[in-house]
């Protein structure tokens, strides 16, 4: 077994300097149970050298006693560490990993193909940039492979790899990849993907993962790794509006005030005219305020504070915005859900809403319909079972500033919390507001919000740990 090379060989501030400046791309793994993700992302870390002596060691322990490869290392566990995954040899909890090269960094996250983990799956798309949607190439298209691919084009990931695993197992048979490919494109047609790039490779022996694969001479295109080091994510995206939730208030001294949080989107620059929402105050930025000294700019992505000309009353849960731009201001959403909670959910359900840094209460003034996963087709309905995608109406207790979710995926973005018991009931799309605000409708039941840990939820929670 290789010896790899680890950071302290050559120093931990060498080789933070070598990577904090590079793009970072975020990317999940997902499709049909043993299609091979997890070994997928095993191959990567192990051919791009992102595994320790120690854990080499650990791994060759663990294929003896967990392994699927009978005497060969099996790759997969260095992403499975759950006991029940490894026992089972599936994936069930989304995994994170973070890798990189001399191009860009990358955090990928391992996704569950089993149906009844689809909520799992959807937590590790929301934050990704690309998918790479597997498919063995002895099974070919699956349910949950169009499923999977479904819920990528309804949570905005517009660049897919689909990677046709498993060749060596059919010969590396070009009329097998390009029937695959043939049936995947006619049914994504419709989902409106900017890119899709088919791949044939072999996770298990590592051929088109990271280096070409000399048993397939008749792909010229370039193996997965490449790919995911050249897609050109940011570059083609809209230039998104300016919006910073205000996370909380700096004030340290009756000389300093400042409205501290991570911008979400678009940049800010000292003299642009803002707006905070939901008040609608008006200043200019006087400093862009951080611990290591004051910006000239900040950009998406970056927690500063920011100092402001006028005294404006802000407080966590604002959205601060360019002034010529500014976020939708309303009481009632049209809300695309993806449904986690074990329990039915019906009109007049009542939870808290958390939306960016604020937790509101929300009734469930509708349930109008259900998306069918494998077809993406609607259905009305009245209800929302465990894992169903469907779309509803929620009131809420007071005005918040959200963006559609196809505009601004943080500020289009929420969770619904479960009262009593605090879980995360559904993961939500804003889609519209339902109705203007001050439109006369049933009171919402108010219910003393617990004070979320900073950043909290799913979709922050996500983003705080993984530097999103």
């Amino acid at each position: 077994m290789t010896i790899h090379q680890s950071p302290e060989a050559f120093g931990y501030d060498a080789f933070l300097r070598a990577h904090q400046s590079k793009e970072v791309l975020r990317f999940i793994t997902c499709g049909s149970v043993d299609d091979g993700k997890s070994t997928l992302i095993g191959r990567l870390l192990h051919d791009t050298k992102q595994i320790f002596d120690d854990q080499v060691t650990a791994l060759q322990r663990d294929s003896r006693k967990h392994g699927t490869q009978g005497g060969e290392v099996d790759l997969a566990l260095l992403v499975d560490g759950l006991q029940a995954e490894r026992e089972q040899g599936i994936t069930i909890d989304v995994a994170y990993r973070f890798f990189s090269t001399d191009k860009r960094s990358f955090i990928v996250a391992d996704t569950p193909g089993h149906e009844q983990y689809t909520r799992n799956m959807a937590t590790g798309a929301s934050t990704a940039d690309v998918a790479v949607i597997l498919v063995d190439a002895r099974q070919g298209l699956t349910r949950q492979t169009r499923r999977h691919a479904l819920l990528v084009s309804l949570l905005g990931i517009h660049r897919v790899a689909l990677a046709i695993n498993k060749m060596d197992l059919v010969g590396w048979s070009q009329n097998r990849f390009d029937e695959i490919v043939a049936g995947f494109q006619a049914f994504a047609a419709p989902l409106n993907f900017t890119e899709v790039r088919a791949i044939p490779l072999s996770a298990k022996n590592g051929d088109n993962v990271v280096l070409p694969g000399a048993a397939a001479p008749w792909y010229t295109d370039v193996p997965l790794l490449r790919y995911l080091e050249e897609v050109p994510v940011k570059s083609e995206e809209r230039a998104a509006a300016f919006r910073l939730p205000v996370q909380w208030v700096n004030r340290p001294n009756s000389d300093f005030r400042g409205f501290s949080g991570l911008i979400a989107s678009g940049s800010v620059a000292p003299g642009d005219r803002v707006t905070v929402a939901p008040s609608g105050k008006s200043s200019t930025v006087a400093r862009i305020f951080t611990a290591d000294g004051d910006l000239p700019r900040a950009h998406e992505g970056q927690s500063v504070t920011l100092v402001l000309t006028d005294e404006i009353d802000a407080s966590r849960g604002a959205v601060i915005a360019t002034a010529d731009a500014l976020p939708t201001l309303t009481d009632r959403l049209d809300v695309r859900l993806f449904w986690a909670a074990e329990s039915e959910l019906t009109a007049g359900a009542e939870l808290w809403a958390k939306v960016g840094t604020q937790v509101v209460n929300a009734r469930v003034g509708a349930v109008h319909r259900r998306i069918d996963p494998e077809t993406g087709q609607a259905g009305a309905t009245d209800r929302l079972a465990v894992n169903d995608i469907g779309d509803v109406t929620l009131q809420l207790d007071r005005q918040i500033a959200v963006d559609p979710y196809l505009e601004n995926r943080d500020t289009g973005s929420l969770i619904l919390i479960d009262r009593e018991t605090t879980d995360t009931a559904a993961l939500g799309l804003v889609q519209a507001s339902a109705a203007p605000a001050g439109t006369e409708a049933a009171p919402v039941a108010t219910a003393a919000a617990p004070e979320p840990a900073r950043g909290g939820g799913l979709l922050a929670g996500i983003k705080r740990l993984f530097g999103g």
